[in-house]
Order: structure tokens, then C-alpha cells, then sequence
């Protein structure tokens, strides 16, 4: 029981505390996130508080405001994985038994239900590939050059299930 308080103790200061870099991160690794290293968390994080250890968040990773980590919903958890390189835009939903691969990009406001592969933008409104990352949203590259390197996904056009209209001729042309 004691461990239980020692543990919302520490996410309700990792939630409010400042410090992206170093505080946040900090108290999540003291509640048992495996988390690797220049890791930022942003304020208003929620990270799983019943089963901390099931969440592993790589290096050089970005988790936007507001944004939800769950581990499990009912019952026993499950992991969830964030890789290497990722970036997660604000005020997103993780739901569990989910991995997010090296250098996706979530956009903001998206709810990932399912893996994300590795360097897809990933997000709303369908929650579907938006375009392959060649650059990671990461330290090291800058925006610009994040931008630069994204390469979009095209869709392809169902083809039509009927033919073409034809045009139709004025009765007085036809004589």
C-alpha cells in the first residue's frame, strides 16, 4: 500500500512538475518506465499509474501535451512500446498493446489503437500512413529538414464500378 501512494506521488509530480527534459522523465523512471536516454515529456503526461513498468520509451524521443499512455484497460496490462526516434504531437491517446516503430510521427490529437510501422506519419482523421519519414522528428535534425525528407503516400482511386455517362443528343440534332 505504501508502494501504491510512493507511486501517485510520483505521477502527480511528474504531471505538474516543469522540466520536460530532465524532472518528468525523471519521476516516470522512478515509477518504473523504462525510458532511454534525451527523452522529452511534455507537461500534463499521463503515463499508465497502475502498471508504469509496462511502458518502454526509447531515445530521442518527443511525447506531446497532454498526451495518454494506457497499459491496460480492465485487468492485467499489456506493453506498449514507443521506439527510437518517435515524436508524438500533443493531446494523444495510446491505448495498450500498441508499438510505435523508430521514427514515427503521430500527429496531434490522434488515438493509436493499433502498431504504428516504423517512419510513418501516422494520425487523424482516419488514423491511417500519411507519409514514410526519411528524416526523424528528432534531435539532431532540425524541422526543415524533417519536412524535406517526408515522402507522402499517394492514394489510389477505386476504380469506377460503372462506365462512363454517355452524352445524350438533342432530338432536334439527331435528324
Amino acid at each position: 500500500m505504501l508502494q501504491a501512494f510512493f507511486q501517485r506521488l510520483l505521477h502527480f509530480i511528474a504531471y505538474f512538475a516543469p522540466g520536460g527534459e530532465h524532472m518528468r522523465p525523471l519521476m516516470h523512471r522512478l515509477r518504473g518506465v523504462k525510458m532511454g536516454e534525451n527523452v522529452w515529456i511534455g507537461p500534463y503526461v499521463w503515463i499508465d499509474a497502475k502498471y508504469p513498468h509496462l511502458v518502454s520509451i526509447g531515445n530521442n524521443v518527443s511525447v506531446g501535451l497532454r498526451t495518454s499512455i494506457i497499459a491496460h484497460l480492465r485487468g492485467q496490462g499489456v506493453k506498449v512500446v514507443i521506439e527510437d526516434d518517435v515524436f508524438i504531437g500533443p493531446h494523444v491517446v495510446i491505448l495498450p498493446d500498441v508499438t510505435i516503430g523508430r521514427g514515427a510521427v503521430i500527429r496531434a490529437g490522434s488515438v493509436v489503437t493499433r502498431s504504428v510501422p516504423a517512419g510513418m506519419m501516422w494520425g487523424s482523421p482516419a488514423a491511417e500512413p500519411i507519409a514514410h519519414v526519411t528524416v526523424p522528428l528528432a534531435a539532431g535534425n532540425t524541422y526543415e529538414e524533417f519536412i524535406a525528407g517526408m515522402r507522402p503516400i499517394r492514394k489510389r482511386r477505386p476504380a469506377a464500378a460503372t462506365a462512363p455517362p454517355t452524352e445524350e443528343k438533342d432530338p432536334a440534332e439527331v435528324q
